[in-house]
């Protein structure tokens, strides 16, 4: 394909759609993407290639025996791979500047750029010789360094006229050979060439000054006769035709048409008509022949962000204008020997490396081989997927981040968690990041909530334990290989919480309407607003109102799920174990509860793991109730924790609110005062603590639990319309922060009987 010098114009880049409509569709590609099931058969053969270098930027040149790499301009690197074993040389690790087209020997010099070179070394790599050094100061300081093809330089002379002449130049032991290239058109100056054919180079060349140009034309020199044999006129100066490529059939350049862009020229060898093709205005376009086919494509290095409708190479037939898919991008060419093209690129069947295009027989397509490999896939591969087997959400005020190590990141990124046992879904979307496009992770941060289905907007519903699938989807944005999907499972589980009914985490709260029924009201932290939302409320039963002492104290039964303690009227105490789905069948576990005039449950009091109840009766004693973690007998003999408790109008546990070593409570005098008392750990409690007066506006206080996912329980302050939460701080001496206000969840009315 062409050799571009570093000299040169640049093509354009964004490809028009006139071309695509000019060559005609492509047909089925020559290489044909595979099954991901043939993944490992791919890997095998790659296996055996030799390894093309990471950290190359560019095929610079290839022989029958190897090939040249050029590295970046940070690192740069010379350095040939033979194909037969896979071991390499490097030439230099200071420059990247070299030349030489379609044969074993590479060219280096002494300057940054060839078309500089005083002082030529040409370094034959299929004999390991010596370099042999040419000094171009020798021959004349008229003397101009065009290009290498084999072990022959292509040199121009200016002569004291202002004419120029093309001379090939060679050295063999101490002899230096300089002859003049005869059958140039006449004012041919400002060369440029290239090989590919055994035997011949093709040229550029202007006429006039370099500064104004008369127009140019094409010429095939035969190398071993120093004579042009053929000669193309074209319409526009050579230096514009940085792309040069011919065969043993054809020739090939560009040139730019004023206001429209470029077009390829193509000529049959010895016909002496043209077809031209409209390009467009592109930025950068790689051309190259393979036979009678031309091959084309706009450089797309596999990371870039976008693509083009060139960013395939194709080629396309000079007879027939057939069509075909050669690779599935392309970042950069030289012509091979033997009429052969080299190319770094990939496919989705066999990955990334370098290619070697052929002319196929009788006018069939080209035949794509691969010749060296980076171990690295062209589509998008998933690497790792960095989701823990169990979410717990305990940290990080109950996000996650979620990571998927991709190949590449030049994509948008889509994640979908999906709850198994209920479909509910949450989505999010990444774009691509233009600056981050190569290997590594993306990622997203779960807040453990969900999404409406209809249109993914947040449903403020936290997720439920269980399991889970996840799935991604990766979109390479530059058009390169098929989109990537890839799904793994995990679950989420969390130590139960006393107030979650619905198996989420989030702490609930209960309340019993006027009719009897009872209703659960999940709540959802969005932390990013610091609010406290409540998404939906459901009923979970009606008759209630037969009750006059509902608790709710957490897991009293040992099945990790809350529990609710009833009395009815006549003082017999219920017990509603827990489910996913609210509450199994009510068990009747205790008679004479009449006798209390509160029944308070919600913590470990007496530091063995297992909640506890309490209960005061008429007289202001303390009653503690050890939790046993059996649901048909939940509690053990009660034991006297406290008197004087007959001064409180309520009494709640709101678990360790202080950091200490067991449950505490918080008790309302008749003042309105709240008074906290510290859980000792063996059922009593330390003296009591002020906390604040004014609290006599709340129809109810409620240990929720850890409302707003700091990991510490927080306090509800019920009133007619409104909610407060007073989030817990973990020091016993100020248990609890500045309360915020939200809306109460029935609506903004109020819930009759909430606890």
């Amino acid at each position: 394909m062409a050799h571009v010098r570093t000299s040169r114009l640049r093509l354009g880049s964004a490809i028009a759609a006139v071309l695509a409509l000019t060559v005609g569709a492509p047909a089925v590609p020559a290489v044909a993407a595979t099954p991901d099931g043939h993944d490992a058969v791919a890997a095998a053969t790659q296996n055996a290639l030799p390894r093309y270098p990471a950290d190359a930027t560019r095929i610079a040149a290839a022989g029958p025996g190897g090939f040249l790499t050029a590295g970046s301009r940070e690192k740069p690197e010379l350095r040939w791979t033979r194909y037969a074993d896979g071991t390499s040389t490097v030439l230099s690790t200071s420059s990247n500047s070299n030349d030489g087209s379609a044969s074993d020997v590479v060219v280096t010099g002494d300057a940054p750029a060839p078309f500089q070179y005083r002082v030529v070394k040409l370094h034959d790599m299929a004999t390991g010789a010596a370099p042999v050094t040419i000094d171009l100061n020798q021959l004349g300081a008229n003397y101009a360094y065009v290009e290498a093809v084999g072990s022959t330089l292509l040199v121009e002379v200016t002569n004291a006229d202002g004419t120029h002449e093309l001379h090939l130049v060679s050295k063999s032991g101490d002899t230096v050979s300089d002859r003049k290239v005869t059958g140039m058109p006449d004012g041919a100056a400002w060369f440029t060439a290239t090989g590919g054919v055994p035997g011949s180079a093709l040229l550029a060349y202007d006429r006039g000054a370099r500064e104004m140009p008369k127009g140019g034309g094409r010429a095939v020199v035969d190398l071993a006769t120093a004579t042009v044999t053929e000669t193309y006129e074209g319409s526009q100066p050579g230096y514009l035709s940085a792309h040069l490529a011919f065969s043993a059939t054809h020739v090939a350049w560009t040139e730019y048409v004023s206001g429209v862009g470029f077009e390829i020229v193509v000529a049959a060898r010895g016909s002496g008509k043209t077809e031209r093709i409209l390009v467009g205005k592109v930025e950068e376009l790689s051309l190259g022949l393979a036979g009678s086919w031309l091959a084309y494509a706009v450089p797309t290095r596999l990371t870039e962000s976008m693509g083009s409708a060139l960013t395939p190479l194709r080629a396309r037939s000079l007879e027939t204008g057939e069509t075909v898919t050669l690779l599935d991008h392309m970042s950069s060419s030289v012509p091979g020997p033997d009429g052969t093209l080299l190319v770094r690129g990939g496919t989705v069947e066999k990955g990334e490396g370098l290619y070697r295009v052929s002319p196929g027989g009788s006018g069939t397509p080209p035949v794509v081989e691969q010749v060296a490999t980076t171990g690295e896939p062209t589509k998008v591969a998933l690497n790792q997927a960095r989701v823990p087997a169990v979410v717990d959400f305990a940290a990080n005020r109950g996000r996650v981040q979620l990571s998927w190590e991709l190949s590449r990141r030049n994509v948008s990124f889509a994640v979908e968690l999906r709850h198994t046992r209920t479909n509910h879904v949450w989505r999010q979307y990444v774009p691509a990041d233009q600056t981050v496009t190569g290997a590594g992770p993306l990622s997203v941060v779960w807040d453990g909530s969900y999404h409406h289905a209809q249109d993914d907007s947040p449903s403020y519903t936290t997720a439920f334990n269980g399991d889970y699938t996840w799935r991604i989807t990766a979109s390479p944005t530059n058009g390169v290989g098929p989109d990537l999907e890839a799904t793994g499972a995990f679950k989420v589980a969390r130590k139960a919480a006393p107030h979650d009914f619905n198996d989420n985490g989030s702490p609930d709260l209960l309340a019993v309407d006027s009719w009897g029924q009872l209703m659960t009201y999940d709540s959802h932290y969005d932390v990013q607003a610091d609010r406290l939302r409540w998404p939906y409320g459901a009923t979970l039963g009606s008759g209630w109102n037969v009750y006059n002492q509902l608790v709710a104290p957490g897991d009293l039964g040992g099945s990790a799920r809350a529990d609710v303690l009833a009395r009815d009227k006549s003082g017999v105490l219920w017990f509603y174990a827990g489910r996913t789905d609210g509450f199994s069948p009510r068990v009747k576990i205790g008679t004479g509860w009449q006798i209390y005039t509160k029944v308070v449950g919600g913590g470990d009091l007496t530091g063995d793991g297992r909640t506890d109840v309490l209960a005061t009766d008429t007289a202001g004693v303390l009653w503690l109730y050890p939790g046993t973690g059996n649901a048909n007998a939940p509690f053990s003999a009660r034991k006297k924790a406290g008197t004087g408790w007959g001064i409180y109008n309520k009494v709640t546990a709101v678990g360790n609110i202080a950091g200490g070593a067991a449950g505490d409570l918080v008790a309302r005098d008749k003042d309105g005062v709240l008074w906290s008392y510290l859980g000792k750990g063996d059922g009593t409690f330390a003296a009591r603590t002020k906390i604040g007066a004014g609290w006599n506006g709340f129809s109810h206080i409620v240990g929720i639990g850890d409302a707003n996912k700091d990991g510490r329980p927080d306090l509800l302050g019920y009133t007619a319309k409104n909610l407060y939460v007073y989030p817990g701080t973990g020091q016993w001496a100020t248990p609890f922060g500045a309360r915020s206000v939200q809306v109460n969840p029935n609506d903004g009315e109020p819930a009759e009987s909430p606890f």
